[in-house]
């Protein structure tokens, strides 16, 4: 366990109360019991030592101590948010493209219904609780401070007004869409580094990618087409291939020579 996210906030004595699925992990899986530290992760980020004052009925009581900026350890600049929409694929490869975001420190996630995409109707919310389960997980594996966000599943008018929202929140926002099909007329490191976007937000087709409908929608929204390589990847390897390129460039934008 790399950092247990506490989502409720300390109260004026720094105490907080655990109970449901937070006990069970704390006492029945870990076997913390009173006096015992552990390392937390509070809401906005901030990392702490939580120590264990008190197990009663179903619930624990820890005292938040040693607080600790979790973005003062980090020795890259801040990023600008990375957001990824991604078109549902089969439900197993879709949990994985969830936990992989979480670890990577994605902001946020939006799943939509494109095309070519493959899903069962019904039971909208237990997806949804499915996949905030898999994000914390996740993050505390991982012990990312990133508060990844996900939505439920939107179909593709939803989410070219979420795409409208982002650029009214960040006018210098970036769409960039990958593609199978070598549509790009600019690389990947042009695209980033003629300006530092405010935000930049990936979209990423099912099996089967986008059809060509789909495709000329994103561009005509004014999503920048990229292609990584001269084969074609498998949707969850996509997904993190194209979310780890965009980071690692963002990432050391200020060492860079553009010619």
């Amino acid at each position: 366990m790399k950092r247990f996210i506490i989502s409720g906030e300390p109260d004026k004595d720094g105490r907080v109360c655990l109970e449901g699925g937070d006990y069970h992990y704390l006492i029945r899986v870990r076997r913390l019991a009173p006096g015992e530290y552990f390392p937390a992760l509070l809401p906005g980020g901030t990392k702490a030592q939580a120590q264990v004052l008190s197990v009663q009925g179903g619930a624990l009581t820890v005292r938040i101590c040693e607080e600790e900026s979790a973005q003062g350890d980090c020795a890259h600049p801040a990023l600008p948010p990375l957001i990824l929409f991604q078109a549902l694929p089969k439900n197993e490869k879709m949990d994985l493209i969830v936990r992989q975001a979480a670890e990577t420190g994605l902001d946020r996630l939006a799943p939509f219904v494109s095309e070519y995409s493959f899903i069962k109707p019904g039971n909208g919310g237990g997806r949804l609780a499915r996949w905030q389960r898999i994000i914390k997980e996740a993050r505390q594996q991982s012990g990312s401070a990133a508060a990844t966000q996900i939505s439920a599943p939107l179909d593709m008018d939803a989410l070219f007004v979420q795409w409208e929202e982002i650029k009214t929140r960040h006018p210098g926002a970036l769409g960039l869409l990958f593609h199978h099909l070598p549509l790009a007329n600019e690389s990947l490191h042009r695209y980033l580094g003629k300006s530092r976007p405010e935000a930049a937000v990936i979209a990423i087709g099912p099996e089967g990618g986008f059809s060509p409908a789909e495709a000329q929608r994103f561009l005509a929204a004014g999503f920048k087409p990229f292609t990584i390589g001269n084969t074609v990847l498998r949707v969850e390897t996509a997904a993190l291939y194209a979310q780890a390129a965009v980071r690692t460039l963002l990432w050391e934008s200020d060492s860079w020579e553009m010619k």
